[in-house]
């Protein structure tokens, strides 16, 4: 069954992703020469906010994969799984170098910062609208409204130095305005953990959700500290400190939702699965031609990727991988869309919450010993600047001839 033929008669209903029913790529006809891996970048002026979305979330994917093998890698002894993982790895690699050379030299740190922030809220708010488990959704939905509060500081700032609309960026797909203020953002560690699903109760959409939104959310920790720094301006360099930690937060919580029961393989499987997963999810809404045929052919290799982490599992824990999926599809695929009802919606009802004890409740009901209270004095004293380029941002509006560009 080749992707095209996975649409429904009419053309219009995505079909569930069915791995086990998918043909992939030999391994060994996966490894791109230089040329092949190195794509001609989209155009940044033309080229759809989601395209560049799904192009975002994909290098993230990719990043995670070969990050968490590179860790585990460190751990395993035994040596057939170690060259195997290490084969799965290089072509996840060549993958990720392939993806993130799509972005276009031209695009600024804060344009493309804007669609990393198009990308926490878009896709947090599919993963939510389909969550099965209430907790976790509770925890999407929790840090959707600080990821779309980042999105308003962002393209504030870009508005000062570049003289730039986010809008242009955004396409108007995502909406701009505060969400959960960033300054009460800022939460003691501790009151960064959450509960687990269990990996035997949990659905694979589930476990998918959060291999997505762990991959998502480390991207953008890794994107902001690796290039908040290059800004000349002070309170460009400090947004992007502040924001990246908030972005540590998320990675955090996320990263404990998932079972931590998991043994390496079942890690490793669900790695693989997760890639041709969001690989499948974007060639089916792809708008881009060129680029859809990209996320068709990394599919593939995924499919292949998955099937050698299952054969890995039956050697070496005796194990068939039904055992970890307990299904053999799933559905509904991760789609960018505009979300702005459910983002308000969300907006309206839970932008005052704060998690203690691991639940979620509402600010003004916090005991007074909250340690994040003490945690956010000390990280906020002598100014926060999530707050100083709004202010400054509505200074320059009101100045003379608007808001300038430049530093």
């Amino acid at each position: 069954m080749t992707m095209l033929q996975s649409r429904d008669n009419g053309g219009n209903n995505m079909a569930k992703f069915k791995p086990l029913d998918m043909k992939g790529t030999p391994i060994d006809d996966q490894f791109m020469s230089w040329n092949e891996m190195i794509k001609e970048p989209y155009d940044k002026e033309t080229t759809d906010a989601y395209t560049k979305t799904r192009v975002i979330l994909m290098n993230g994917i990719e990043n995670n994969s070969v990050i968490t093998s590179h860790a585990m890698a460190r751990l395993i002894r035994d040596d057939e799984v170690k060259k195997q993982m290490a084969i799965i790895r290089r072509a996840d690699s060549q993958h990720q170098e392939t993806i993130n050379w799509l972005n276009p030299a031209s695009a600024s740190v804060l344009e493309t910062t804007v669609s990393y922030e198009q990308v926490a809220v878009d896709l947090t708010a599919n993963l939510a609208k389909n969550e099965p488990d209430p907790y976790f959704k509770q925890v999407l939905d929790f840090a959707l409204l600080e990821d779309f509060d980042h999105l308003y500081r962002y393209s504030n700032m870009m508005m000062l130095l570049e003289g730039k609309d986010a809008t242009m960026i955004t396409q108007n797909k995502t909406d701009i305005k505060p969400g959960r203020p960033t300054v009460v953002e800022h939460r003691h560690p501790v009151d960064e953990m959450r509960k687990h699903f269990d990996k035997e109760t949990a659905s694979l959409k589930s476990k998918m959700n959060n291999e997505t939104i762990v991959s998502a959310e480390q991207q953008t920790m890794l994107f902001y500290r690796s290039h908040g720094y290059q800004y000349g301006d002070d309170l460009a360099r400090k947004l992007y400190a502040e924001i990246a930690e908030i972005e540590e937060q998320h990675v955090s919580q996320y990263e404990l939702v998932g079972d931590p029961n998991v043994t390496f393989l079942e890690k490793l499987t669900l790695l693989q699965l997760n890639e041709a997963y969001n690989y499948y999810s974007c060639a089916q809404t792809e708008t881009d031609p060129r680029i859809k045929k990209i996320w068709e052919r990394f599919c593939a290799d995924e499919i292949t990727h998955f099937n050698m982490c299952a054969q890995l599992l039956e050697k070496v824990e005796g194990r068939d991988v039904m055992d970890v999926l307990k299904q053999d599809s799933i559905e509904p695929l991760i789609v960018f869309e505009p979300n702005k009802d459910y983002v308000n919606d969300v907006l309206e009802t839970q932008v005052n919450l704060q998690p203690y004890n691991m639940e979620f409740m509402d600010a003004n009901k916090l005991p007074g010993g909250w340690l994040s209270y003490t945690y956010r004095e000390r990280v906020n004293a002598g100014g926060v600047p999530s707050e100083d380029v709004i202010a400054r941002a509505q200074s320059a509006l009101a100045a003379p001839g608007g808001a300038t560009t430049g530093e």
